[in-house]
């Protein structure tokens, strides 16, 4: 194993905090990973990484290495890309909201596996926190403000969400005319993932943001319950119009304050920001803010 190859593998055992994983990622046995950290450490005659049975931990000299590692191989991987035409290849892991996923990768994904025939694509479906370093992922797509200063965030558009409720909730409640007029009305909660707390209604009001708090007998942490909780007349929701568009058009959801929109919900791309971005990352990014552009979000 040369030295730029026992690099890349000692920046993974220390973002992954395990040889198993580490070695995972590149293909290799752990034993030769196990092997070949031992043998970098002989060579630069330091402990880099102090072991346990459960967790790696990095020493302050394999911490101040591991910064080294990450420029060297930064500029090795823009030295070949500006020497050499880069081919996108290899396995690019991602991570998306499956409603993201389903209705806006997936029918185009065809195109892109096609246009990169040697990528290989791993997908995970979630809409909760991801650590992007430790699980090994190497892009994201989520929806909402992003406040993590380790992560570089490219735009992919905004997302317009709509005010819901089935027919029978209406039919007992009535319909709201405005934000003023939901005095007696009833929200199924959201719960946020980052925060652990339920979101409040927004509604757009002579131009500004105005935040309502209903009563909520019903908190779920999940976008495909809450739709269906008020497809069974528990309450209001708020959800993105490319999420309801179907239930609204089957008749089962009926759009209420259309004339007071919550704001519009960023959509981006986040990838970690102590790395190159790489062939696989970018043609990716590029192809996924090709499909945004195109869609009725």
């Amino acid at each position: 194993m040369d030295r730029l190859t026992r690099m890349e593998l000692f920046v993974r055992v220390v973002e992954r905090g395990s040889f198993a994983a580490a070695a995972a990622d590149l293909g290799l046995a752990r034993s030769t990973a196990t092997a070949a950290i031992k043998a970098l450490e002989a060579n630069l005659g330091a402990r880099l990484l102090e072991r346990t049975t459960r967790h790696v931990a990095v020493t302050l000299d394999g911490r101040a290495f591991y910064q080294r590692c990450l420029s060297i191989l930064a500029e090795m991987a823009e030295a070949e890309t500006i020497f050499r035409k880069a081919t996108p290849q290899g396995v690019l892991r991602v991570d998306a909201h499956p409603m993201l996923t389903q209705t806006f990768l997936l029918p185009h994904l065809r195109e892109f596996l096609d246009r990169y025939p040697a990528l290989e694509l791993q997908i995970g479906q979630t809409d909760r926190y991801v650590d992007l370093i430790r699980e090994g992922v190497d892009c994201v797509i989520r929806a909402g403000e992003i406040s993590d200063s380790s992560l570089i965030i490219r735009r992919l558009g905004s997302i317009t969400e709509l005010t819901c409720a089935s027919p029978a909730y209406i039919e007992a409640h009535g319909t709201p005319e405005t934000p003023d007029a939901l005095e007696g009305h009833e929200a199924i909660g959201f719960i946020s993932s980052r925060t652990g707390q339920v979101l409040p209604l927004e509604f757009t009001v002579d131009g500004q943001i105005r935040e309502v708090t209903l009563p909520t007998r019903i908190r779920v942490n999940n976008s495909d319950t809450i739709v269906d909780l008020a497809c069974r007349g528990f309450g209001l929701i708020q959800a993105p119009r490319h999420r309801l568009r179907p239930f609204i058009e089957r008749g089962e959801l009926v759009e209420v304050l259309a004339d007071f929109l919550p704001a519009r919900t960023p959509l981006s791309a986040l990838y970690p920001q102590n790395r190159q971005l790489s062939p696989r990352v970018r043609v990716f990014l590029d192809w996924i803010s090709e499909i945004f552009a195109k869609a009725e979000l």
